[in-house]
């Protein structure tokens, strides 16, 4: 299996964050429900800097029907943003790659060869709809790695669809994708049912990555209390170092 995770004795303190890279993000302004201002991404990118996370990947949502970027809306934002950041001499690297919801307008973007915006190398981001199950995941992610990506599946603790049936995270790395588990989904912040998700996914050695899925400085101020500072430290055995492929 695909991992970035390596062996460390985590240290069980409320100064521990697994991460030093977050590979999923919306701290980008103003293009999608993430950060809605300039000025709100300076914020939020000096809450991650607190965790000690030094570079982040924004992963600005691209949803058929609600979110239509594209490379021009989301380069033109990570321009605004790092010229921001380099006005105010803040010390922080940002990459831009995408979040794809897994609609029929990704299949168009796939039908047409249009050049997906990637994490690194092949590697995107993708998620489901939290409405409903996929009917068609097998000739999905078949065709996704037919095309030469290979996919990342966003929060799959998140999608109440599978949590009477976990054998389907299972599923899904079976078929390809890696799975990438949100951090605040251990504390319970999205409920109990996420938790119990979450920890069984990293307890099954499931998960290729974590991130931190930042939209808002709810999130920052969640993800900097000591009590789920703890949490992540008590959840894992091997500490993730994103500077290994990103």
């Amino acid at each position: 299996m695909f991992s970035i995770f390596k062996k460390s004795t985590p240290t069980f303190s409320a100064d521990y964050f697994p991460i030093v890279t977050d590979i999923h993000s919306h701290i980008l302004p103003g293009i999608d429900d993430g950060s809605p201002d300039v000025e709100t991404s300076l914020t939020l990118i000096e809450g991650l800097m607190q965790l000690g996370i030094t570079n982040s990947i924004a992963t600005p949502h691209i949803i058929g029907d609600l979110y239509r970027n594209n490379s021009e809306t989301i380069n033109t934002a990570l321009k605004i943003l790092r010229n921001a950041l380099a006005e105010k001499q803040i010390n922080f690297k940002v990459n831009a790659a995408a979040e794809y919801m897994l609609d029929a307008y990704f299949l168009e973007l796939l039908q047409k060869k249009v050049p997906l915006l990637t994490l690194k190398n092949n590697i995107i981001l993708t998620e489901f709809s939290y409405a409903e199950r996929p009917f068609n995941t097998e000739s999905m992610v078949f065709s996704i790695i037919t095309e030469g990506y290979q996919p990342i599946l966003a929060h799959p603790e998140r999608y109440a669809y599978y949590h009477n049936d976990y054998k389907q995270y299972h599923h899904l790395a079976d078929l390809g994708f890696l799975l990438q588990v949100n951090i605040l989904s251990l504390t319970g912040y999205y409920g109990k049912a996420v938790a119990k998700a979450a920890a069984y996914i990293i307890k099954n050695n499931l998960a290729s990555f974590i991130g931190t899925d930042l939209h808002h400085l709810r999130h920052v101020e969640a993800l900097q209390l000591p009590a789920n500072r703890a949490i992540f430290a008590q959840a894992f055995n091997e500490k993730l170092n994103g500077d290994m492929i990103f």
